[in-house]
């Protein structure tokens, strides 16, 4: 049975790295004593090693210990016997092109898919959609495809980014932009804001966090559902 934790970040304003998400995680990784962390999306260019410290020192608040992917020979043999796997945030574009240059992306789909418990944050919630393609990164390095994990029936946008009507910003919105992406694609998008994440459990998708999620979807005006809400509807 699948389960998962599409976070869409790694840090909200005033808490540590995945502090507010640890009692999640406490359940979430319960039977894993060690995570698998594949930090190929490299924050600001920062080294897998520096990384994967980042990760090892908030898994250790609750007892766990956090291996890199990069440290193992075989990736894909590492993803096979990971016990619980995590992916960090950063560039998606470079996060996805590391992916498929090591040829570990159906590797990781199958290991999720066969019930390895899975965290993904920002970037690593990114790929969790059907493609890519509503990132809000800058496209650094050029992956082979876009196509992601699709392990749910629709694309994410974390960091979702409401109008500010006091901005002299006169550029597009989050919501233009996923406007855009809709002139070419029709899969559903769900608008993650700030400490928003959705929880997955077999076929059960859930909205949770304290704030609302915007949905958009091909040919019908943007809505909110409120946290809580069960996804299932977005096919």
């Amino acid at each position: 049975m699948k389960s998962i934790i599409i976070a869409s970040t790694s840090t909200v304003h005033g808490s540590g790295y995945l502090e507010y998400l640890i009692d999640e995680l406490k359940t979430h990784f319960a039977s894993a004593e060690e995570i698998l962390f594949i930090p190929y999306a490299r924050p600001g260019g920062i080294s897998h090693d520096d990384y994967t410290k980042t990760a090892a020192k908030a898994f250790a608040a609750i007892g766990k210990s956090v291996k890199g992917l990069h440290e193992y020979d075989d990736p894909k043999k590492a993803i096979r016997n990971a016990k619980g796997i995590f992916t960090g945030g950063g560039n998606t574009f470079v996060l996805v092109n590391q992916l498929y240059k090591n040829d570990v992306l159906i590797s990781l789909e199958e290991a999720i898919n066969n019930g390895t418990p899975y965290l993904g944050t920002s970037a690593g919630s990114n790929i969790c959609g059907l493609t890519m393609n509503t990132t809000n990164d800058m496209p650094i390095v050029y992956p082979p495809s876009f196509k992601t994990l699709s392990l749910v029936p629709f694309n994410i946008n974390p960091h979702y980014l409401d109008p500010n009507p006091d901005s002299k910003h006169m550029g597009e919105t989050r919501e233009t932009r996923i406007k855009e992406f809709h002139a070419f694609n029709t899969q559903p998008v769900i608008g993650l804001r700030e400490g928003s994440w959705i929880e997955v459990k077999g076929d059960k998708l859930k909205l949770k966090g304290e704030l609302n999620a915007r949905i958009f979807e091909y040919s019908e005006a943007p809505y909110e559902i409120p946290t809580g809400s069960d996804l299932g509807f977005l096919k």
